[in-house]
């Protein structure tokens, strides 16, 4: 398990008329003692996969140009095999689709790896994780969806977290290399049971950006997750 819980603020719920000042609100030096956004998750929807339509690689060229915290991009798409690679030349850290949209996962992996970005894998909150345990090897993330894929603001699903603790006893055991992240109603209310269950990264879209001070608000995120951490072991 990553040595600090991981926190990556969703640009969902950011200003999209001011992205690059709503990077640098959650960038490092702005809370004394955190180290601000571990990554920027971008959430890509193309009205197919997904009822809703977000960005694409276009504004994500132009963020790997206005800030330095990694992006980790979240491809809510259909054809992952034809467009994922694109973000992972592009820059971007971390590039995960979803197990859903694709027939063959672990070859959109390798693409994506090949052109020089970590590779995620996602699944709803209905998908059972047991079928891609074996292929999980190829990849360096998974991303457990606690809400429905789509929109922002939704309610945690909490049933999720049963396959957190599933894939955090196979990575702690040493059989996987793997970050796991969640997504999905992340705020104050819910993070410290996700940290309980396992969850290195989290992300948090109007929990950090409909707050006052989105750095302060990533900070304490931060702090409770940990702490629930300690006392979960």
């Amino acid at each position: 398990m990553s040595a600090a819980p991981m926190i990556a603020p969703s640009i969902l719920s950011a200003d999209f008329a001011n992205l690059a000042a709503e990077s640098a609100a959650v960038g490092p030096g702005r809370v004394a003692g955190d180290r601000g956004a571990d990554w920027l998750h971008v959430d890509v929807m193309d009205a197919h996969f997904v009822p809703n339509l977000t960005l694409g690689l276009p504004v994500v060229q132009s963020l790997l140009k206005a800030t330095d915290i990694p992006l980790d991009c979240h491809l809510m798409i259909e054809d992952p095999g034809t467009w994922a690679p694109p973000y992972a030349e592009a820059g971007a850290y971390n590039v995960t689709f979803h197990a859903e949209a694709s027939d063959d996962p672990s070859a959109v992996a390798r693409d994506i790896r090949a052109a020089g970005a970590k590779a995620g894998l996602s699944i709803k909150p209905n998908t059972p994780l047991e079928p891609y345990l074996d292929i999980l090897r190829d990849f360096d993330t998974l991303l457990v969806m606690s809400v429905e894929p789509g929109f922002g603001g939704q309610s945690f699903i909490s049933g999720v977290l049963e396959k957190v603790r599933t894939i955090r006893k196979i990575v702690d055991s040493g059989a996987l290399n793997l970050v796991v992240e969640i997504d999905g109603g992340i705020n104050a209310d819910t993070i410290e049971q996700a940290a309980e269950a396992g969850v290195d990264c989290f992300v948090a879209g109007s929990a950090v950006y409909g707050a006052a001070d989105p750095a302060q608000a990533l900070a304490g995120l931060r702090a409770q997750a940990a702490s629930a951490r300690t006392h979960a072991h």
